[in-house]
C-alpha cells in the first residue's frame, strides 16, 4: 500500500518529480530537434517541421534565394593527381629564377610580409593549378594574370616545385592545438553538408590541390571566402568551397579567418 500510494498521482513529490522529468524532455526535444537546425542553418529553415525533419537527417532542399555563378563562367580545367609536378634539383633551380620576379609579394624566401600569401611549403600541385587557372582566366586576379601570362607550363610546374622545397616557419598543429579549433574547423557541420576545414586543409588530412591556411594573412582569407561565397571566385573543382562558403554563417567565416590567420 506504501509503494501504491508513493506513486500516486496524489502524491506531490511523485507528481513534481515527473513533471520535472517531462519538462526536461520537452526541453531536450525543443533545443535538438528546431533551435539547434534553425542555429545551425543560419535561418534558413522555412518552419518547425522543416527543422525536425532537418534533425532527422533529411536533406535539405535547394534554397531558391542562392545564386550560383552565371553560367558562362567556367569551372577550373586542371585534373590533378598527387605528385604531378616534379620537385628535382633542376626544376627547384629553374623555379627559383623564375621566383625572383614573385619576391615583391610573395616574400623572398616564400613567406610574404604582405597581404599576400605565403607559398613556401606549399603542395606544388597547389601552386601549378592556381598559376594555370590565373592564366586559363578560370581565377580571375588584375596583379597575377599579367605575371602567369607568359608562362610555359613547365615554367608553372618549376614554380611548384621550388615553393614545396622551401622551409616553413610555422609548425604543424599539435593536438591541443587541434582541440582548441573552432568547431566550423575541426568538426564542421553536418547538418548542412560542411566537411570540417582540417579534412581538406590539414589537421587529419591535406586533399590534393587544397593548400595549407596556417599563416595566411585575414583579409586574404576572407576575401577569398566571400568570393567563393559570392560565385565571384569559381575555380574550386566540382564547386566544394562555393557551396561550403554559401552554407556558412558570417560568424562562421570569421572564426576560420581568425583561426588560421593566427596560427
Amino acid at each position: 500500500m506504501a509503494q501504491e500510494r508513493l506513486y500516486s498521482l496524489r502524491n506531490p513529490w511523485f507528481v513534481g518529480a515527473l513533471s520535472i522529468v517531462v519538462g526536461i524532455g520537452l526541453l531536450a526535444g525543443l533545443v535538438g530537434f528546431i533551435w539547434m537546425p534553425y542555429r545551425q542553418a543560419g535561418g534558413t529553415l522555412s518552419g518547425a517541421w522543416d527543422a525536425i525533419c532537418r534533425a532527422a537527417g533529411a536533406p535539405a532542399l535547394a534554397n531558391p534565394d542562392v545564386q550560383l555563378a552565371p553560367s558562362q563562367s567556367r569551372p577550373s580545367e586542371v585534373i590533378l593527381i598527387p605528385r604531378m609536378v616534379a620537385t628535382d634539383t633542376e626544376a627547384v633551380g629553374r623555379g627559383g629564377t623564375l621566383a625572383l620576379r614573385c619576391t615583391m609579394c610573395h616574400g623572398v624566401r616564400g613567406m610574404s610580409g604582405a597581404e599576400s600569401p605565403s607559398l613556401a611549403g606549399q603542395g606544388p600541385e597547389v601552386i601549378y593549378k592556381q598559376l594555370r587557372d590565373y592564366q586559363s582566366g578560370h581565377r580571375v586576379s588584375q596583379i597575377m594574370a599579367p605575371h602567369a601570362r607568359n608562362l610555359s607550363d613547365q615554367d608553372m610546374r618549376d614554380l611548384g616545385a621550388y615553393y614545396a622545397s622551401l622551409p616553413r616557419v610555422t609548425a604543424p598543429p599539435s593536438v591541443a592545438e587541434q582541440l582548441r579549433a573552432p568547431a566550423i574547423v575541426q568538426i564542421g557541420a553536418p547538418m548542412r553538408n560542411i566537411a570540417p576545414c582540417i579534412s581538406c586543409h590539414g589537421g587529419s588530412d591535406l586533399k590534393t590541390a587544397a593548400p595549407l591556411l596556417d599563416g595566411a594573412p585575414a583579409s586574404y582569407l576572407r576575401n577569398q571566402m566571400l568570393a567563393f561565397a559570392k560565385g565571384t571566385r569559381r575555380n574550386d573543382l566540382q564547386g566544394q568551397m562555393r557551396h561550403i562558403a554559401r552554407q556558412m554563417t558570417p560568424e562562421e567565416i570569421e572564426q576560420v579567418v581568425s583561426y588560421y590567420s593566427q596560427r
